[in-house]
């Protein structure tokens, strides 16, 4: 049974990723399982200089998911090279560095330094929703994609993942601005905009107001736009939105991803990416799948 995949030259032993935003820099997980069995980590979003985020309460809990407005709090590029990433090395799986910037300048200075550290891939955030400048900014139009893929193209020497944002009209002409412009392969979807309201003091539950929503609420919607996208594009696709355990993975592989990436789920569950692997190895031994990667895409229509 071969579990290995292959996304644009990055090989992971088995299609199943910590997603950015809600493992850290793996840290805590580790005091729960062995992170040599992930296929990859995909680690807390980075700016370029450290950011404090945003103004608490941050989390709110929803019916079938939640609501976040962390704000990309992180120490930092410079700290997440200098002290992050020898703790991730001496685990053997793939390490992405997310990143974003408020200027196409900022994600290239990034790249720079991403490509010369001992990382793996490179994710350009270009869809949190909970910042004010930058990121979505880019993300929301086909040439803000394309404008800052196209630039840090230039200057990146490691394999280029670009996350794309659900809160456009139109998924699949940011997967193809995104593909035309560099990309190696495409990861979707990040966040939902949402809103919650305390009935009581009549104010936002949130401190930023909106926040983006994760969870089983989005799974429906990330499986429409990552089976969209994959028929759209030639670039592998990573896939993400409310995935809690095999079956929901292996949704997403017919659908279309190459890989999928858990998320949310892990605040429940924090073996949940341990119990998804050994649940596609299950699930290709019931429907005599001998590698992993026959089930991308196998969708019968």
């Amino acid at each position: 049974m071969d579990l290995t995949v292959n996304i644009a030259g990055l090989k992971l032993k088995n299609p199943v990723i910590a997603a950015s935003g809600t493992f850290g820099f793996g840290r805590e997980f580790s005091e729960f399982f062995d992170l040599n069995l992930l296929g990859g980590i995909s680690v807390k979003g980075l700016t370029l200089a450290p950011r404090k985020g945003n103004p608490p309460p941050r989390i709110a809990e929803t019916p079938a998911g939640i609501l976040n407005s962390v704000g990309l709090q992180n120490p930092g590029v410079h700290a997440f090279v200098r002290d992050e990433i020898p703790f991730l090395r001496k685990f053997d799986t793939c390490i992405i560095a997310n990143v974003a910037g408020n200027t196409v300048e900022d994600y290239c200075r990034m790249a720079e330094i991403l490509s010369d550290a001992d990382i793996d891939a490179i994710e350009l955030n270009v869809s949190c929703p909970n910042v004010k400048e930058g990121c979505l900014i880019f993300g929301s139009t086909a040439e803000g994609i394309s404008k800052v893929t196209s630039a840090v193209r230039k200057v990146c020497k490691k394999t280029l993942i670009v996350k794309l944002s659900p809160n456009v009209t139109d998924i699949t002409e940011m997967a193809k601005a995104a593909e035309y412009s560099g990309a190696d392969c495409v990861s979707l979807i990040n966040t939902i905009l949402g809103m919650a309201i305390d009935i009581n003091s009549r104010r936002p539950v949130l401190g930023n107001v909106v926040g983006g929503l994760s969870g089983p609420a989005v799974k429906p919607i990330a499986v429409r736009m990552v089976y969209q996208v994959s028929k759209a594009v030639k670039i592998p696709v990573i896939g993400m939105g409310g995935i809690s355990n095999a079956d929901d993975a292996v949704e997403f592989m017919l659908a279309g991803a190459s890989a999928v990436m858990i998320g949310t789920a892990g605040f429940v569950n924090p073996y949940v990416w341990i119990e998804t692997i050994e649940g596609i190895k299950q699930y290709m031994e019931k429907h005599g799948f001998q590698k992993v990667s026959d089930i991308t895409g196998a969708l019968i229509e």
